[in-house]
C-alpha cells in the first residue's frame, strides 16, 4: 500500500469529529470551517485546502532549534513519511480513536490531521486550550498536548492509552506524576526542520529512542546530527548536546548555546534545573553571567517577588553547580510557544 500512497489520499477509515470525510469533502467543510468556523476551525480549513493545493510542499518557519528561525519548505510526501514512521513506532491503526488539542498553526498541530487522514485515525478536533480533555469527556487510543495541557489534565490524562508530549521540556516535577499514570506517556525530540519527532522516550526511561528511517551521530561539538532522508534531504546539525548511548538511543544533555563554562568546569543549565525541579516552587533557570574571575559565574533566575530561599535547597547540587547569585523577576520573556527567553530574561 505505501508504494502508491501519495498525500493526496485519505484513507477510508478516517474521520474528523465523528464524521468518514474523503478528499474533496475536506476541501468543502475547509470552505464552512473558513466561513462559519470558531477561530481554530478556520484555521484547520486553511490547512486543509493548503494540502490539497497544486503544490507538493508547504511553507513553515522553524522553531531555531538549528539556526535562526527561518522559512522553510516542507514536501508533503514527506510528511506522509513522518505520519507513516509515527504510525510505526507507536502502533497506530486504522480506526484508532485521536484527539487533535493544538494550534493548526505549528508543525505539530498540522501533522496530528496528516497522521490522522493517513493511517486512518477517527480524529476529534477542539480548540486548542489548556484543558483539552473536559470537552469530550471520551476515551482516545492517541494524543499529543505540550506540558501545560498536560499539567492541567492531569486528572483526566488516564482518558489517553497514550500520550506524546512536545514542544517544550518535561521538568522534573511532572514526569514523577506521569510515571504514576496507567497509561504510557512519552516525551519526544524534534522540530519543524525533521516534520515533528525523530525520537520518543517512555517518562520513566533516560533515553530517547529514533524513530524507523533515522540515523543519528554527534558532531565536534558533541551536538545531535540527525539524518531522515525520508523526511529531510540533508542532514541537520542540532544545538543540542546528547551522549549516544548506541546507534538507536541518546541522552539529551541540554543546549549547547546554553552551556555555562565556569572557570573552565562545562555546566548543563537543563541538568541543574532538574536537580532543583521538586525544591523551587517557582518558575526558574539557571544561566551564565560574565564574571571577571571564573568567565562565567551560575547565576539562578527566579520569577517571583524576592524571598528568602533556605541554603540546604542547594545541598543535591555538586560543588560547582550551586548558584553564586540569585536574581528575581517578575515575569519571564517567552516565545509564541511559551518557551523561555532566557537571555532576555536576564537582560
Amino acid at each position: 500500500m505505501s508504494t502508491k500512497l501519495t498525500y493526496k489520499n485519505v484513507h477510508n477509515r478516517f474521520k474528523l469529529n465523528g464524521i468518514h470525510f474523503n478528499g474533496k469533502e475536506l476541501c468543502d467543510k475547509a470552505f464552512i470551517f473558513i466561513k462559519e468556523g470558531e477561530i481554530h476551525e478556520k484555521a484547520l480549513g486553511t490547512f486543509i485546502l493548503e494540502w490539497f493545493d497544486g503544490k507538493d510542499y508547504i511553507e513553515m518557519t522553524t522553531s531555531g532549534t538549528t539556526g535562526a528561525p527561518k522559512t522553510i519548505q516542507l514536501k508533503k510526501a514527506a510528511m506522509v513519511n513522518s505520519a507513516l514512521a509515527t504510525g510505526d513506532f507507536f502502533d497506530l491503526k486504522p480506526g484508532d480513536s485521536a484527539l487533535h488539542c493544538l494550534p493548526i498553526q505549528y508543525i505539530a498541530g498540522k501533522m496530528m490531521l496528516v497522521r490522522a487522514f493517513i493511517l486512518g485515525l477517527e480524529l476529534d478536533y477542539v480548540l486548542p486550550d489548556s484543558h483539552p480533555l473536559d470537552v469530550t469527556g471520551r476515551k482516545y487510543d492517541f494524543a499529543a498536548m505540550v506540558p501545560l495541557q498536560v499539567e492541567q489534565s492531569l486528572l483526566a490524562l488516564d482518558l489517553v492509552k497514550k500520550v506524546i508530549i512536545g514542544g517544550a521540556k518535561i521538568n522534573a516535577t511532572l514526569a514523577e506524576k506521569l510515571k504514576a499514570l496507567p497509561i504510557a506517556v512519552y516525551e519526544t525530540y524534534g522540530m519543524t526542520e525533521t516534520i515533528t519527532h525523530i525520537a520518543a522516550k517512555k517518562v520513566q526511561d533516560m533515553a530517547f529512542t529514533i524513530l524507523p528511517g533515522i540515523a543519528i551521530h554527534t558532531d565536534e561539538r558533541g551536538c545531535l546530527v540527525i539524518d531522515a532522508p525520508r523526511v529531510c534531504d540533508h542532514s541537520l546539525v542540532t544545538n543540542d548536546m546528547v551522549n549516544l548511548v548506541d546507534d538507536t538511543h541518546f541522552i539529551w544533555l541540554g543546549r549547547y548555546d546554553n552551556v555555562i563554562n565556569s572557570g573552565g568546569v562545562k555546566l548543563f543549565p537543563e541538568q541543574i534545573e532538574e536537580k532543583l525541579a521538586t525544591a523551587i516552587s517557582h518558575r526558574f533557570f539557571v544561566i551564565g553571567k560574565e564574571d571577571a574571575t571564573l568567565g562565567e559565574k551560575l547565576v539562578l533566575v527566579v520569577e517571583s517577588e524576592p524571598y528568602t530561599i533556605a541554603p540546604e535547597v542547594f545541598d543535591r547540587l555538586e560543588k560547582f553547580e550551586k548558584p553564586k547569585e540569585i536574581i528575581f523577576v517578575p515575569h519571564f520573556k517567552e516565545t509564541e510557544t511559551g518557551k523561555v527567553k532566557r537571555r532576555e530574561t536576564l537582560a
